[in-house]
């Protein structure tokens, strides 16, 4: 579909936005939930925008995805606090509004011009987060001495300076970065591309997620082994060599040791049990082995935690929330999304055409192991751009299939010709 100069431009700063203010998850006004950038954004553009709006059919994981919302917040009927579960289900109906809404942002763009806008949004959500961090550490001093204290674009946890940017959290800003770094990654055929897969391992390795580097670290080997083995070899070689002298610098000229802050929090892991992971998910299973079927409730399992172990944290499991809070029922469909999104990705080819969906989409799935994610605006905006590349695909074919038809009929030779053509003379 070509457009005019004017509504490219347009559809290009529309979808810029939209990803960019996603990224804001740190700036919202609490009205009973959280009002985000980009839910007065999607407002703004429903209401200018009204006779236009257009909602293209769902696809088959989408289809799967509303059926396990709808089973997860079934489960809410049986909880023994009903409040924790309505206050979700209502963030639940507020989500997919948005993200109907995020559909029709995109529905007539084509791939360039989303493309274009991930490049720019993920570099400029990069750039501010570590402008924000660096102002961060210069308010310390350059001292890490305190948990939970906030500056800027940082966070003290327990004594590590960890890279919040401008999300609420250094585990989920790795979440956020994940679309922004396999895109560069499987783009680096310019020098803009390259910049923003630099900014973004940078801000990756300042979060001192364990979790999320090492998703980070097999979506890399998992892009390795698809290219050409010996140039993918050197690239990541060269790109290393840039973070290593970038650490090398900051540990020199401002006594910030990045590499042995790293190997501490790597090193913490045995003594913290995954930052008490593991303790978490043990109660999350022993609250399932009495719940198997429907669960405790949608987001029962912090009132669960708190009333049985005096401790208000969540599971920091997506699949351990899902199968605890809304039983097998809810992990059945949750299941059903997963397998669906990749047979999708499989069968339209985007796993060779555009691998940066394939790679965003494991990195999603395997952070989920690490975070309590039932409803994210990042991986809805991703969702909503795999809809769009799968019809993009979907439509392509059939236009290749009706001009093969077509080309069939018209081919030279042989009788078919001549009796279409006197048919139709």
């Amino acid at each position: 579909m070509i457009y005019p100069a004017e509504k490219i431009t347009k559809y290009n700063v529309s979808i810029f936005l939209l990803f960019f203010l996603v990224t804001l998850a740190n700036y919202f006004i609490y009205v009973g939930f959280a009002v985000k950038p980009f839910m007065v954004f999607l407002g703004l553009y429903a209401i200018f925008n009204f006779s236009s709006l257009y909602f293209p059919r769902l696809q088959l994981f989408e289809i799967a995805l509303l059926l396990f919302y709808i089973m997860y917040s079934f489960s809410g009927v049986f909880s023994l606090y009903p409040a924790s579960s309505v206050r979700i289900i209502l963030g639940i109906m507020v989500y997919l509004a948005c993200y109907f809404m995020m559909k029709s942002v995109i529905a007539d763009a084509g791939r360039i011009m989303i493309e274009k806008a991930i490049s720019d949004a993920g570099i400029l959500f990069n750039t501010i987060s570590l402008i924000l961090y660096g102002i961060g550490l210069a308010s310390l001093g350059f001292i890490f001495e305190g948990d939970r204290i906030y500056k800027f674009g940082l966070m003290l946890d327990r004594d590590y300076p960890r890279l919040i940017g401008v999300v609420t959290d250094p585990n989920y800003y790795i979440f956020y970065n994940t679309l922004f770094f396999t895109y560069y990654l499987c783009h680096l055929n310019t020098r803009k591309n390259k910049l923003g897969l630099l900014l973004s391992a940078i801000a990756n390795v300042l979060t001192f997620s364990r979790g999320g580097l090492i998703v980070m670290a097999f979506i890399l080997l998992l892009y390795i082994l698809q290219n050409n083995l010996l140039k993918q070899v050197k690239l990541v070689l060269g790109f290393g060599s840039l973070l290593a002298v970038s650490m090398y610098i900051a540990a020199v000229y401002l006594n910030f040791d990045i590499y042995e802050i790293l190997k501490s929090r790597f090193a913490d892991f045995f003594e913290d049990g995954g930052s008490g992971r593991l303790e978490l998910w043990g109660r999350a299973w022993g609250f399932f082995s009495s719940h198997m079927w429907v669960g405790i409730g949608a987001s029962n399992f912090t009132d669960y935690n708190q009333h049985h172990f005096n401790d208000d944290t969540e599971v920091h499991n997506t699949f351990l929330t899902i199968i605890t809070e809304s039983g097998l029922l809810g992990i059945t469909f949750f299941t059903l999304f997963i397998i669906l999104v990749l047979v999708q990705i499989f069968q339209s080819g985007l796993h060779k055409s555009h691998p940066y969906l394939l790679f965003a989409f494991l990195g999603f799935i395997i952070q989920m192991a690490f975070l309590s994610v039932i409803i994210n605006d990042m991986y809805l905006v991703y969702l909503a751009i795999l809809a769009a590349y799968i019809r993009y695909e979907t439509n392509s074919s059939s236009v290749i299939l009706q001009d093969k038809k077509r080309n069939d009929l018209n081919g030279s030779g042989g009788v078919d010709k001549n009796e279409y053509s006197t048919h139709n003379g």
